[in-house]
């Protein structure tokens, strides 16, 4: 199993900056990419952006230009860097690990989420 463990949220006024960490521990093996998603209340859970094991990156478009996804392979952890925050980036941030293993030509993937951190975008 995969454990993650998220830090970082919290309460920032519009146009600041926090910085999200999510730890990995337990069965860190073949994991392809690791990404943060975001669920604001009422609404479903979004992709935010996505880093896989070679270092490429994906991006909502409504983040783009003001958040950076990174990871650490060694301490098996994701950062998301959000500056210029906004009101409405205001959600649940949840991390993701994609396990990703190729049995005798066969893909299986298994998901791993974290707990989740609150992320108010506040004056």
């Amino acid at each position: 199993q995969v454990q993650l463990v998220e830090s970082g949220g919290g309460l920032v006024q519009p146009g600041g900056s926090l910085r999200l960490s999510c730890a990995g521990s337990g069965s860190i093996f073949s994991i392809y990419s690791m990404d943060w998603y975001r669920q604001a209340p009422g609404k479903q859970r979004d992709l935010v952006a996505s880093i896989t094991k070679s270092g490429r990156t994906n991006y909502a478009d409504s983040v783009k230009g003001r958040f950076t996804i990174s990871r650490d392979n060694a301490k098996n952890t994701v950062y998301l860097q959000m500056n210029s925050l906004k009101p409405e980036d205001t959600a649940v941030y949840y991390c993701h690990f994609l396990r990703r293993t190729d049995v005798h030509g066969t893909v299986f993937d298994y998901d791993y989420w974290g707990q989740g951190t609150q992320v108010t975008v506040s004056s």
